[in-house]
């Protein structure tokens, strides 16, 4: 399984996406700043996340996602988890 998946900095708010084939793995290496383009952004929270079969299917997703469309996609998805409480 390969998942693919969206960081919300909680210092500047930005968001970064990724993929992996082991997602707690790869989420403890964002938390303790050994992922070079997260670490200045830290501290983190993972707002979203999918699973893929194949790992061309999650890097073409992943490309996707970093598209306008695909920025527009999670924020549509996410509009009230990013809007904030009510």
């Amino acid at each position: 399984m390969y998942y693919v998946y969206v960081l919300q900095s909680r210092k500047d708010k930005g968001l970064y996406t990724g993929y992996t084939d082991d997602l707690e793995k790869r989420l403890k290496k964002h938390k303790q700043g050994l992922v070079i383009s997260t670490r200045s952004r830290k501290p983190l929270n993972i707002i979203y996340y999918e699973a893929c079969l194949n790992k061309r299917d999650a890097l073409h997703r992943e490309k996707y996602l970093k598209t306008a469309w695909g920025k527009k996609f999670i924020k549509n998805r996410l509009r009230n988890y990013l809007r904030g409480p009510s």
